[in-house]
């Protein structure tokens, strides 16, 4: 084990719930990660267990007792990596679809984690045995920039970015059927009450999202449309377009493939259904650096297979109304 800390309440933190007393103590760990250490009974109050809402009293004393990093059960593998950006603290790295982040049920090989781990063996073991070193996720069947934690100090100030919405991310889709020039979707996330591998809006428990829209080019069927989140709930610009009749093309879970159906003519229909993914790829990631203080901002070009699709609809469709200009997120992206 790792050498215990231990400390004091004094007046000034009487009251304090205990886990928001050992966020302000120990700046490496956020309170997610306090909550797990006294879920797990490394926290103790006196000489006994806690919970994280027990009320600090003056003259208790609490001790934290980090576990030493576990052996992780993820092993490494040889896997490539598409790396935009590499420092001592975190690296930027473009998933490609297909890949799930990191290893669960059905998926105990081959996810970005194993080649993380085969890239820099040493990642921050604190954000779980399978996780080590993830911030945030993407879906398998999206691509695009991600950003992984080198050490735990690290890791705890990017956590913070993201749970408080200062990480700027930016995806670009393409959409079934025509929504307006841009807009907004409030929608509380959660569980589906019927498919455990899905979730949906406006359930009766359900957390805040908002996502942002704005289109950026009209095609007879689709739009091509940039998307940008406030919150990061799991599914969420898959969910809060589907709520709405607007999935994605090719979304397998929330209906996007299964509406190509009634896409004419059969040509472009049978063209489009090589899309074997959502058709989302998150374009650009912008945040603070934790330790450095410096303002970053990655991007990532659209994937083949959705420009191959673009391309088709621009192809197939006269009618297409550009709504390009040079600020446009896809400009920057390269299509």
């Amino acid at each position: 084990m790792i050498p215990s800390a231990s400390f004091r309440v004094d007046s000034q933190d009487s009251s304090k719930r205990l886990d928001v007393f050992l966020s302000q103590k120990n700046t490496a760990l956020s309170r997610s990660q306090i909550k797990r250490l006294i879920e797990k009974g490394d926290v103790k109050v006196g000489e006994k267990k806690a919970k994280a809402g027990m009320r600090l009293k003056e003259n208790d004393v609490v001790l934290l007792t980090q576990p030493e990093p576990q052996r992780l059960e993820a092993t490494a593998e040889a896997i490539p990596l598409a790396i935009l950006y590499e420092d001592r603290h975190l690296l930027m790295v473009e998933k490609p679809a297909g890949m799930v982040v990191h290893p669960a049920a059905g998926n105990y090989s081959g996810t970005l984690v194993h080649a993380l781990l085969h890239h820099c063996s040493d990642l921050p073991g604190i954000g779980g045995i399978l996780r080590p070193g993830i911030v945030h996720r993407l879906d398998k069947g999206t691509s695009g920039v991600l950003v992984v934690a080198k050490d735990d100090l690290t890791h705890r100030g990017l956590s913070e970015q993201f749970k408080k919405h200062t990480a700027a991310r930016t995806y670009i889709g393409i959409v079934f059927g025509q929504i307006s020039a841009e807009g907004q979707i409030d929608a509380t996330i959660g569980r589906h009450p019927l498919h455990r591998k899905k979730m949906s809006a406006h359930p009766r428990k359900g957390k805040e999202a908002r996502t942002h829209w704005r289109v950026l080019k009209r095609f007879s069927h689709f739009n091509l449309a940039e998307f940008r989140l406030e919150t990061g709930r799991t599914h969420q610009i898959r969910v809060h377009l589907t709520s709405i009749g607007h999935p994605l093309l090719g979304d397998p879970l929330y209906g996007g493939r299964k509406r190509l159906a009634s896409v004419d003519p059969p040509l472009l229909r049978q063209e489009l259904q090589k899309m074997q993914r959502q058709a989302l790829h998150a374009a650009s990631l912008g945040f603070v650096h934790p330790i450095t203080g410096e303002n970053l901002e990655f991007s990532s070009p659209i994937p083949p297979d959705m420009k191959e699709a673009i391309a088709l609809l621009e192809k197939l469709d006269s009618a297409g109304n550009s709504l390009w200009n040079a600020n446009s997120p896809c400009e920057r992206f390269t299509i």
